[in-house]
């Protein structure tokens, strides 16, 4: 294929950094709601989980600074070693351009703190460098202002990066609601971490196809899927 960005993301074709979504840096985080971006990040954490995605956790300076990734992104992975820096480039860090070569997929879709920094040299650099493709999303992503957010967006968007939001990446690797396998599960992620959407799916289980009253407990418990 002569433009590899016309693909869609699959479970088969991407992989996914989370670029330290940490508490310090989170502090610092001027261009969207603290609480919105770790629900977005945390969402799109347990969709990576959902679809078997290779995900890397890298950090910076953890104890000395930045404190540990978000608890909620550990329990999606239990286990997972994250993989500690001393450089606001991940891509200098040779044990994550070690991850990441080791997943084979060259489609690299990106949540990471500050936008201007980590996410802008990590993006330029594994294009340049490790002839990657980026895929950038944008509200699980952060900067210390709305400018510097957006301004480093445009800058890696002129460079070929891929914006994206994480409610995009989880559709588009579900693609087809008729995949039963990852349905419920999909279903469950949107209705803890999709907001409105996530209400109005609640209320056409419920309201439209009778299913009866969800309790937390219950979460996974879900009607057929709608005919269309």
């Amino acid at each position: 294929m002569s433009n590899p960005k016309l693909e869609v993301l699959t479970p088969e074709n991407s992989q996914l950094i989370i670029i330290d979504h940490q508490p310090q840096m989170a502090f610092g985080v001027q261009s969207i709601d603290r609480q919105v971006l770790k629900n977005n990040v945390v969402g799109l954490a347990k969709a990576a989980k959902i679809f078997s995605i290779p995900t890397t956790i890298t950090t910076v300076e953890s104890e000395s600074f930045s404190g540990y990734t978000y608890p909620e992104i550990l329990d999606v992975f239990p286990g997972q070693k994250t993989l500690e820096r001393t450089s606001m480039n991940s891509w200098d860090d040779q044990k994550v351009r070690d991850a990441l070569a080791a997943n084979k997929r060259k489609k690299v879709i990106v949540a990471g703190l500050w936008t201007e920094v980590c996410n802008n040299t990590f993006a330029l650099c594994a294009m340049l460098e490790g002839g990657y493709e980026i895929y950038m999303v944008a509200d699980a992503s952060g900067g210390t202002s709305k400018d510097a957010h957006d301004y480093s967006m445009q800058r890696m968007i002129q460079a070929g990066v891929v914006p994206m939001t994480w409610l995009q990446v989880l559709l588009e690797w579900q693609r087809d609601w008729a995949r039963r396998d990852t349905y419920d599960a999909v279903m469950a992620v949107v209705r803890e971490h999709c907001g409105a959407y996530g209400m109005g799916v609640d209320y056409a289980y419920t309201m439209v196809h009778k299913a009866p009253q969800r309790t937390k407990e219950a979460h996974t418990s879900l009607a057929p899927v709608p005919a269309r």
